[in-house]
């Protein structure tokens, strides 16, 4: 089973989908929905292996987490939830998944927004998430949770019980009374493959409308990378978060402001 969130379900207009990093969850989208996206219908979803959605059994391959079947059980949410041309907003691996969208339903897609990621992935930012995924730190408590992404995460732009709503999306208590996170960590041995040839995934990005968002500190999309996505892509609006590293929330004002301006252009 697979969690998904609906918020506004009867709202008219375009919807939202919104898919989220490579081991986050729907809840990381419920600020846009109260934002930028309010008075749309807007669908996240846990991926397998994350959040609430299922777990592998023991010995199970971890391909099921994968990009592959990540990108057909979006397909299979949308048709089920009815949603067409959606503005897609793929944080991280979930803009990836979004540029696998392109190439593979592109009538799905009313518009994107890529937060944080490009084509290419910077290798320093990739080691950090593969050592992130595969960790199980066993916390003692949200406290816990809360100084150790302190700790361990770039500047987020952060504060107070932002930082716990973070912690809470990302690790939950278990069996034992620890914390720990809230995906199979098993996620990891997927990202020991190669990084394929990324750069075709986002031609298939070429007529739709698409912002980039962009963390000024991010060592996952480069500042470099995002000059040549603009180049390729024509008609490509950018918006870069000061002070913040991978990923932006969404909810800074830049990154509102950046896409409500998408919804008009797309609504128009």
């Amino acid at each position: 089973m697979l969690r998904v969130l609906d918020w506004n379900p009867d709202a008219a207009g375009r919807p939202l989908l919104c898919l989220p990093g490579l081991v986050r969850t729907a809840g990381d989208f419920a600020p846009l929905a109260a934002g930028a996206a309010a008075g749309r219908r807007v669908v996240a979803l846990d991926y397998a292996g994350r959040g609430a959605s299922f777990r592998l059994p023991a010995g199970a391959d971890p391909a099921r987490y994968g990009a592959e079947a990540c990108v057909r059980d979006v397909m299979d949410i949308a048709a089920a939830l009815g949603l067409h041309r959606a503005v897609v907003v793929g944080t991280s691996f979930g803009g990836l998944l979004a540029m696998g969208l392109a190439a593979a339903r592109p009538g799905l897609l009313g518009g994107v927004v890529l937060n944080d990621i490009g084509p290419e992935i910077g290798p320093e930012g990739a080691r950090f998430v593969r050592r992130f995924v595969a960790d199980d730190p066993a916390l003692a408590d949200l406290a816990a949770c809360v100084a150790h992404l302190r700790a361990i995460l770039p500047p987020l732009g952060l504060a107070g019980a932002a930082w716990e709503a973070m912690a809470a999306l990302t690790y939950a208590p278990g069996p034992d009374g620890r914390w720990h996170p809230l995906w199979d960590t098993r996620i990891a041995r997927l990202l020991d493959a190669p990084t394929p040839d990324l750069w075709p995934l986002f031609g298939a990005l070429a007529g739709v409308p698409l912002l980039v968002v962009r963390g000024a500190l991010s060592n996952i999309l480069a500042a470099e990378t995002l000059a040549r996505m603009a180049a390729a892509h024509g008609a490509m609006a950018s918006v870069t978060i000061a002070g913040v590293g991978h990923a932006p929330s969404l909810a800074e004002p830049e990154a509102s402001t950046a896409i409500a301006a998408l919804l008009a252009r797309v609504d128009g």
